[in-house]
This record gives C-alpha cells, structure tokens and sequence, in this order.
C-alpha cells in the first residue's frame, strides 16, 4: 500500500501542474506589448505624414513646371499679352499664382508658385504654396 501511495505521489510530481497562463502573465505581456506599440503606432504616422508632403510637394512642382511651359510656349506668339493669374485652382485643392514682372522691353521675370489649399478658403498664401519656380523668358521677335 506504502509503494502505491509512493508511486502516486511520483506521478504527480512529474506530470506539468498547468496547462494555461495566469492572469497576472497575461495582464503583465498585454502591458508589454501595449508599450512596445506605442513607437511602432508613432513611427507608422510620421511616416504617413512625410509620404503625404513629398505626394504633395511632387504633384505641385508637375503643376508649376506645366504652367511656365504653357506661359513660354504662349509668350513665342503673344509676348505683350498678361499672363498674371491668382488662386487658380489647378485640380483638386491645388492652387496656382502667375507673377510676370517686365525687366525691360525684351525680358520677362514669370514666377510661378503652385500650393495645396490646406484651410479650403480658395486663397493660396505663403504659408500653402510649396513650389515657386521662377524663369527669364526673352521676346524672340
């Protein structure tokens, strides 16, 4: 009877006591993983912002780029006409403002600068425009 009761007792030391986690081993690896996400949660949204200003500073500098041509092409056959333009909207909530300044009867300073409408009031100002590009154009006759 004494070799059962040892024989018992050895089985139930050997065999593993759980099969599942404790409520403080799961509250403890929540909290760990909680505090491991909040850099990753950060560093994604940084991310999400930069990609957002690059889209919108490349799609700008197409918009400008596309303006001064169209302005040079024109300017080849109607030199003296105004090519000034103010909040132009260009698609979507781009804007687009044309400044030709006359340097003397022969060259035009045009600056072109193009932004996003970030406030949606229709008005580029300083603080939307992300592209300014500027060109000489010389009357060709």
């Amino acid at each position: 009877m004494c070799e059962k009761l040892t024989s018992d007792l050895d089985n139930i030391r050997r065999r593993p006591r759980r099969k599942a986690f404790s409520l403080i081993e799961v509250v403890v690896a929540s909290g760990l993983l909680a505090i491991g996400m909040v850099p990753i949660l950060r560093g994604l949204t940084s991310a999400h912002f930069a990609a957002t200003v690059i889209e919108r500073k490349t799609k700008s500098l197409a918009f400008a780029k596309a303006e001064i041509d169209e302005i040079r092409a024109r300017m080849i056959y109607n030199y003296d006409a105004s090519y000034d333009k103010n909040n132009v909207s260009l698609g979507g909530s781009y804007l687009c403002r044309v400044d030709v300044d006359v340097i003397n009867s022969d060259i035009k300073d045009v600056s072109v600068k193009v932004g996003f409408d970030t406030n949606g009031n229709g008005i580029l100002v300083n603080q939307e425009v992300l592209v300014n590009l500027n060109t000489l154009v010389a009357k060709r006759w």
